[in-house]
């Protein structure tokens, strides 16, 4: 075999870039086949029970569905042991067991080699010969180096048993829950990114075609808005405020204008100022910062197809329900088709925390986001979108659209049942209430927590007008932004977390060199102590924007400190006396720490009588305690923040804060987890922070159970070795208590 590199390169990219699961693991076992030179190439797949269901095969006959049941036969043994098999008589083998429809009869020999995937195997890779001979090491050493790079691309090929027989079926992010059924519309805008760079002949008319672009797409933008209708949320309009302020943002403007200065044309200089931004955001870690990045790509391409003219969907085309299907669908695309005929969203890239998300879930349309590149689609083609699981068939057959027309009206009425908890208490069976709070973070997100039934803001982030601009946003910038939220919570809680820029978060204008290890750097209170300047900004802007109200809090992150805490007060002391004497009605806001850092939790008493309530970011602290990055592929499958550990410290800080006489809140997506929940409750945890998405399950759980059944479960939790055991502790309570098959049919939306 002549060049095992170049050969295992090309099998792993040709299947990675196959059209559908059909022709990846075709190529797989052809590709195989041909490369070594054998007769059979078969590939397996453990099903949930962990029996190995053939998925296709080069070389056997395959005549209806091939199951090998768990630990049997050779391809049991190659699973079991997670080693390679090759024996030259496969018959002869105390471990042989046959499958007469495949007719492997007629081949003598056997090489298995598993798939594993996070140490586990997930599957089997075997060859045959009709040929009494020992594969040779080589071709064996080839086997196990392709499997452990074809593992991962396997994972995510769908189940059934008789691939030949699927729909095309593609796995993405779930952007906004529901089901929808219609035919594709494809969204084909062009790319501002593909712009050529061409000489400007004139810069000044540039400049001033440039201005009247901008008011172009301003108008464009208030016309959009007006087409959805004025039943539309508030978090909808944020999205177009959000547009309307980058398209006024001077920073954007004198960029663009600064590459037209050196002689590119207007398109090419959009390009260059829009991708400058793009990379900044992008670069970030935190998720919800790298969607941003994805407005702002959204709005580039706007501009662009604005100014060459293009035409958007003609609406009088539009008969029955259309899926919009494009590489990032915009918010244009879907103001563009009346609601009564979007059925759904599709993105070859995005996140659940872009604005094409959030104004998927504003509406209440489905929505998928980042399945990759599908070719070969035309607009009609038949469609289903599954956002509860984030995955979307193409051509379904008749059985499969009946069956989700069915999902369809259950899930009709679970959204009705849920409805209708909006206005009532988080309160169990026992006569205990809960406070169930939202995060936010833009101006788009405002609404839907309040549509939830949010009784306030558990965490909200002040890092975006930061972050948008070449420079740092004025005190009146700031003022301006914080307003709008704490006067859409009157008289609810709103928690404000001060900057928390620096690690992956950076700021254009103030860059920070180079960290070997940024989630231990110089980020969070540690940077705005360092730039007080700053901070005392922007706590004046919070106590300004908070005049006349008493729903502030200030909330500061990654303290390690008392001196961090002492030093804040003192600036908090003197940005009051300062606000005081300029005339402006002032009232000090409650302040708090943020217990991510396991180091906080042992000072809790010690900055009992400095602050007046503690937040539990769950997120950070997990990864902290567990030294695991979730978002890391390698170590993801270990990190659960219902780990032992984490489960003791979390009662660790519950129990020093009732002691103290600390006001507690928890927000992260222990938050949101079910089997997490039972577990906070149990620990007397009263307040609990998530995404608007998520509040009416969790409320919905909350109704269902006691507070004394979630004790009596948290006790046995406590005395439980592995995050496994106590997650099946949980969930059996969780059937007896009916909320199982609740469970089944409202998967939340991860954001």
């Amino acid at each position: 075999m002549n060049n095992t590199i170049l050969q295992l390169t090309r099998i792993v990219q040709q299947v990675a870039l196959a059209e559908s699961p059909a022709a990846q693991v075709t190529l797989i076992v052809d590709s195989i086949s041909d490369v070594i030179q054998c007769d059979v190439c078969s590939l397996y797949r453990a099903n949930p029970e962990q029996d190995m269901v053939l998925l296709a095969s080069h070389g056997l006959t395959n005549k209806g569905p091939v199951t090998i049941p768990r630990g049997r036969g050779l391809v049991g043994l190659v699973a079991k042991s997670r080693h390679p098999v090759n024996v030259k008589d496969a018959a002869s083998h105390e471990h042989f067991f046959y499958v007469p429809q495949t007719h492997e009869e007629n081949f003598v020999s056997f090489c298995g080699v598993p798939l594993v995937l996070f140490g586990k195997v997930i599957g089997v890779l075997v060859v045959q010969s009709r040929q009494p001979e020992l594969l040779d090491k080589e071709s064996e050493g080839f086997l196990v180096a392709l499997a452990s790079q074809l593992a991962l691309i396997v994972s995510d090929i769908p189940m059934e048993t008789k691939i030949e027989d699927q729909n095309d079926r593609y796995v993405g992010i779930k952007g906004a829950p529901g089901i929808g059924i219609g035919g594709v519309r494809l969204c084909l805008s062009g790319e501002l990114n593909a712009v050529p760079d061409a000489e400007c002949d004139d810069v000044e008319a540039t400049i001033e075609s440039l201005h009247t672009l901008l008011a172009n797409v301003k108008q464009e933008i208030h016309n959009e808005q007006v087409a959805l209708g004025a039943e539309m949320p508030d978090s909808v309009s944020g999205i177009f405020d959000a547009y309307r302020m980058l398209l006024a943002d001077q920073a954007l403007i004198d960029k663009v204008i600064n590459e037209i200065r050196l002689g590119h044309w207007l398109p090419y200089a959009l390009k260059l100022a829009i991708n400058h931004y793009y990379e900044i955001f992008h670069a970030m870690d935190d998720a919800y910062f790298r969607a941003r990045a994805e407005d702002i790509i959204h709005l580039g391409n706007k501009l662009y197809n604005s100014w060459r003219g293009a035409k958007g969907i003609d609406v009088n085309l539009i008969s029955s329900p259309v899926i919009l299907v494009g590489v990032q669908v915009s918010v244009s695309d879907m103001a563009a088709i009346p609601t009564n005929k979007l059925a759904g969203i599709v993105c070859f890239e995005g996140s659940s925390l872009s604005h094409t998300s959030v104004l998927a879930n504003a509406m209440g349309i489905p929505a998928v986001m980042g399945i990759g590149t599908v070719k070969g689609l035309t607009n009609g083609d038949n469609a289903i979108i599954d956002g509860n699981e984030g995955q979307v068939i193409l051509y379904p057959s008749d059985v499969v659209e009946g069956e989700y027309k069915k999902l369809v009206q259950k899930e009709k009425s679970l959204k009705k049942q849920l409805s209708l908890l909006k206005d009532l208490p988080a309160q169990t069976t026992d006569g205990h209430t809960l406070e169930l709070f939202t995060n936010t973070g833009l101006l788009a997100d405002i609404t839907p927590g309040l549509k939830s039934g949010a009784e306030g803001v558990g965490l909200y982030r002040t890092e975006i007008p930061f972050m948008v601009r070449d420079s740092f946003p004025s005190e009146d910038e700031q003022v301006q932004v914080y307003e709008r939220v704490l006067q859409a919570y009157e008289h609810k809680p709103v928690y404000m977390r001060t900057l928390d820029i620096g690690g992956d978060k950076q700021l254009p204008y103030f860059p920070i060199h180079f960290e070997e290890n940024p989630a231990l750097g110089w980020r969070g209170i540690r940077f705005t102590l360092d730039n007080i300047q700053l901070l005392m900004t922007q706590v004046r802007a919070m106590i300004r924007a908070a005049s006349g109200q008493d729903n502030l809090h200030i909330l500061l992150p990654m303290v390690i400190s008392t001196s961090e805490v002492t030093t804040f007060l003192e600036l908090l002391d003197d940005a009051l006396a300062q606000l005081k004497d300029e005339g402006v009605a002032v009232s000090r806001p409650k302040v708090g720490v943020m217990i991510e850092v396991p180091a906080a939790i042992s000072q809790i008493p010690l900055w009992a009588k400095y602050i007046d309530f503690v937040s539990i970011g769950s997120n950070d602290l997990s990864q902290y305690l567990l030294a695991l990055d979730r978002n890391n592929s390698q170590v993801a499958d270990r990190y659960d923040h219902v780990h032992p550990a984490v489960l003791h410290e979390v009662k660790r800080i519950v129990d020093l804060a009732r002691v103290h006489k600390l006001s507690l809140s928890l927000c992260g997506e222990m938050a949101a987890d079910p089997v997490a929940l039972v577990l906070l409750m149990g620990m007397g945890i009263k307040r609990l922070s998530m995404s608007a998405a998520k509040l009416p399950k969790i409320k919905y759980l909350i109704r269902c159970m006691s507070l004394m059944q979630s004790q009596q479960v948290l006790n046995q939790a406590l005395t439980l070795e592995s995050n496994e055991a106590i997650r099946a502790l949980v969930n059996e309570h969780l059937e007896q208590i009916g909320f199982h098959e609740f469970m089944r049919n409202q998967q939340a939306v991860e954001s």
